[in-house]
């Protein structure tokens, strides 16, 4: 038996509209996308709401070394100077991707096609 006592009928009220404003984070799975597809884009991409975690600025990184340019402005939006697909250039230095999983499979997946030469490195578990 319950030693709560017995049950409280609770009644509910009409209210009026909910009104506001509400900020969720970015996602890092689409984060990840929006980098590389910019990368990929011919012209400049424009991103707002990227989820500014270390796995994603790791993506960020890498799309430069691939020859983009990515920027990030002082509101917290990005760009990226794409360079076509098939534009990658081929890097100076080793694609350091950290731990994110995600962020190196999208990334060799894209550059596998490109004709260039890469080498990757990260965190292992």
């Amino acid at each position: 038996m319950s030693s709560h006592g017995d049950p409280v009928p609770m009644i509910s009220h009409k209210s009026g509209p909910l009104a506001g404003v509400a900020e969720v984070p970015g996602d890092k799975s689409i984060s990840h996308r929006s980098l590389i597809l910019g990368a990929m884009a011919v012209g400049e991409t424009k991103i707002t709401g990227l989820l500014e975690g270390q796995d994603v600025l790791d993506t960020a990184k890498a799309m430069q070394a691939f020859g983009a340019k990515v920027t990030r402005h002082e509101d917290g939006s990005w760009a990226v100077q794409g360079v076509g697909v098939g534009g990658f250039a081929e890097p100076d230095n080793v694609i350091d991707c950290g731990n994110s999983g995600t962020g190196v499979r999208l990334i060799m997946g894209v550059m596998a096609s490109s004709g260039i030469a890469a080498t990757f490195t990260g965190e292992t578990m």
